[in-house]
């Protein structure tokens, strides 16, 4: 009997991106809430000079799999295919171009209105707080996925319809110095747990599937005592942390009708904006501790910059900042089971580099910074 032939390793670049592509960049915050849903496309049709600087990131660093966070949800063909056909597909200052055959976008959960009072302000507006999470209009902050290789598209899930309140040990919000609940029952009953959405994209690339785990977690601020942005933003970290492991994930539901987490032996990575920091005191304790300390995580090495460091100098951690506003809030994590991380960093150059101009101020491109993993895609040792 002939053996089977060998699996090859593949190598590739895996690249999360807060691209600040929301109508906030584009618009005075007393246009948000009427005019947001527009913004971007407008901005898009203008040769905006703020989403050529992202073009121009994109094509110097190549990604083959890239997430873009804050990208808002617009239709297809008046935002991704935009931006594709372009901005990415035509030289920014020498760059190359670059492309992305294939592409995933769905619906997010900021700025969809609920008829709660959510903020307790005693008035329920249906946007901003009082979204099913803060937006001001549907579809700001949302998602997308860039890829070179084929998306097993009838596989992915999504998880934009999960009830935080199906989590078992939930952290509930309570009102402060009391046992009640922040939100109403009603309220609680409907409350979804992803504040933009939770996707598993599966990526065929040669013979491996690679599933990319992207979200992008509330900030675990703009809120009070009652921590309900910080307990939001453990939780939606949390579910990942059940999803890789199958005696914890039997709760879990997608958007498709399919229960229970990632199969056992998958190769995987999670990506995107997390909102979370060993360094912040907002996030809720041991928030992200949840997956640098998983057991199906390669959390090290830690993606640095030497600009990042420049930025800080008088902080240890400073090397690992993906933010302007000094913290590491953007993750690329992959699997410890079939994955070997080759280099990894954050795109961040020093004053007086080439690109620097790039990331000199956040109206400039964003204030966050793309974070790169390269990685050899191995089969089972």
């Amino acid at each position: 009997m002939a053996k089977p032939e060998p699996v090859e390793p593949v190598s590739l670049r895996v690249a999360t991106f807060n691209v600040s592509m929301d109508a906030s960049n584009y618009l005075p915050n007393d246009k948000l809430v009427a005019e947001g849903a527009g913004a971007l496309t407008h901005a898009l049709a203008d040769q905006h000079p703020q989403i050529q600087a992202i073009a121009e990131i994109i094509q110097h660093v190549r990604p083959d799999i890239l997430v873009l966070n804050e990208f808002d949800y617009v239709p297809a063909e008046q935002g991704i295919e935009v931006f594709l056909k372009d901005y990415l597909a035509h030289s920014q200052r020498g760059e190359s171009p670059i492309d992305y055959p294939y592409y995933f976008i769905a619906p997010v959960n900021t700025g969809e209105p609920s008829p709660f009072d959510l903020d307790q302000d005693g008035h329920a507006s249906g946007v901003g707080n009082d979204a099913w999470a803060y937006g001001n209009y549907p579809g700001q902050y949302g998602m997308v996925v860039l890829s070179k290789y084929p998306l097993a598209d009838e596989a992915i899930r999504t998880f934009r319809n999960f009830k935080w309140k199906d989590m078992p040990g939930a952290l509930q919000p309570l009102k402060p110095g009391t046992q009640e609940p922040w939100y109403p029952a009603a309220a609680w009953q409907e409350f979804p747990l992803s504040s933009k959405s939770h996707w598993d994209v599966p990526v065929m690339v040669g013979d491996f599937a690679l599933h990319l785990l992207v979200s992008h977690p509330t900030p675990p601020v703009f809120d009070g005592p009652e921590d309900r942005n910080g307990r939001r933003n453990h939780d939606e970290i949390r579910f990942w942390a059940d999803y890789l492991q199958p005696h914890l994930s039997d709760y879990i539901y997608d958007d498709q009708g399919r229960s229970g987490g990632l199969a056992p032996q998958q190769r995987f990575v999670v990506a995107g904006d997390l909102n979370a920091s060993v360094e912040s005191t907002d996030n809720y304790p041991g928030t992200i501790a949840q997956l640098l300390q998983h057991p199906a995580v390669q959390a090290e090495p830690t993606p640095t910059s030497a600009g990042g460091s420049a930025h800080t100098p008088n902080n240890p951690h400073a090397a690992t900042h993906t933010a302007g506003w000094r913290k590491r809030a953007d993750y690329v994590l992959p699997s410890v089971y079939g994955t070997r991380v080759i280099q990894s960093g954050v795109f961040w150059p020093t004053v007086g580099q080439p690109k620097a101009d790039l990331v000199s101020e956040r109206q400039r491109s964003s204030d966050h910074r793309l974070v790169w993993v390269d990685l050899q895609l191995i089969a089972a040792e």
